[in-house]
């Protein structure tokens, strides 16, 4: 019986291709969880960093007032429901549109898992946070789910756009993510490290949707049109 063995050849080359595709977007995927452990223990924990989330948080809020509470929730309103369907659609839609279906299912997966997540972990991990002043935010708070929808959005948008484009996107997004957490801090939403968990959950599924794609990719090239 005659063997291929051209074919088993090429076998264990693309395995490994794809292991190594997809090695550094898991292991960034590690990194970030365990960044979230530890910021979660810091701010749960360690007394110097509980009142300094509380500080800077009365500090923030202090600048409210009539315009810029008005600004803030302006601001916040754009990831409520309609609005966050509407800008996901568009993601996704641009995915498509570039002949990518695997990128339009990775950007819908981050920007579906990432607040999905936040919202399910939030009773698990609630825990008191110090009070400065009179401003107090409730005990399931962490990650912020605004912060963590804000950045998945961002994420999925640079996925999704041509190379190019993606520096301008970052940069645009990055204020559009940066505004959104101070306005949750002026509104005192959110604590500061609720904000960082949010980011960093983000990234995590923005990480592992990359290790996705990567594997995929390096068992079938994806066709594209622009």
């Amino acid at each position: 019986m005659a063997v291929d063995t051209h074919a088993s050849a090429e076998l264990p080359a693309a395995g490994a291709r794809t292991a190594r595709g997809a090695r550094g977007p898991l292991l960034l995927a590690a990194v970030l969880v365990l960044a979230m452990a530890v910021l979660w223990i810091l701010a749960e924990l360690v007394p110097y960093v509980r009142a300094h989330d509380a500080l800077l948080l009365a500090r923030a809020t202090s600048l409210q007032d009539e315009r810029t509470g008005s600004l803030a929730r302006g601001l916040l309103s754009t990831l409520e429901v309609p609005y966050a369907l509407l800008w996901g659609a568009a993601i996704v839609a641009v995915a498509l549109t570039r002949g990518r279906p695997r990128l339009a299912v990775a950007a819908a997966a981050i920007m579906i898992l990432s607040p999905v997540t936040a919202d399910l972990i939030k009773p698990i991990l609630a825990h008191a946070h110090d009070r400065a002043g009179a401003t107090r935010v409730g005990a399931a708070s962490w990650p912020s789910g605004h912060a963590t929808a804000s950045m998945a959005l961002v994420c999925a948008l640079a996925l999704a756009v041509p190379r190019g484009a993606r520096p301008a996107v970052l940069a645009a997004g990055s204020i559009y993510v940066l505004a959104v957490a101070a306005a949750l801090l002026l509104l005192a939403w959110h604590m500061p490290s609720d904000v960082l968990g949010g980011w960093l959950l983000a990234g995590v599924w923005t990480a592992l949707a990359v290790a996705a794609l990567r594997a995929a990719n390096n068992r079938r090239p994806e066709r594209r049109v622009w």
